[in-house]
């Protein structure tokens, strides 16, 4: 369950380090975002000379949660951070390389474009 002030992890390569939630979209008064849902987040801290400066507002995909989410088969799943893909206006990844695991629950979102985000992991579970 990530909300509003909730520190993430970016687990891809666009220089990005930490970022905290500052809106979850979806909703007039939506206040938890899960697996494979967009939030706006500022970048807290970021690599030097990265083109995503620390106080930069992104949007991003939520690829792992510490709450154990339920799966259609009655096994739960849950990682040891909370962690995002910063994404563009159109949903498509802005970095190339995408580190750790992400949630086969990415594959069932309705937006197509998270299928690069799948492609691109080193590790779906």
């Amino acid at each position: 369950m990530i909300q509003m002030q909730t520190f993430l992890d970016v687990a891809d390569n666009t220089g990005a380090k930490r970022v905290q939630c500052i809106k979850v979209l979806g909703g007039t008064h939506r206040r938890y975002a899960g697996l494979g849902d967009l939030v706006v987040a500022s970048v807290k801290k970021s690599l030097p000379g990265s083109e995503i400066k620390p106080g930069s507002i992104i949007k991003g995909v939520v690829v792992r949660v510490k709450k154990s989410t339920r799966r259609d088969d009655g096994s739960y799943v849950r990682f040891d951070k909370n962690a995002i893909v910063i994404v563009d206006s159109d949903g498509n990844p802005k970095g190339t390389r995408i580190f750790g695991a992400v949630a086969r629950e990415l594959r069932e979102c309705n937006n197509v474009n998270y299928m690069k985000i799948v492609s691109l992991a080193q590790e779906v579970v």
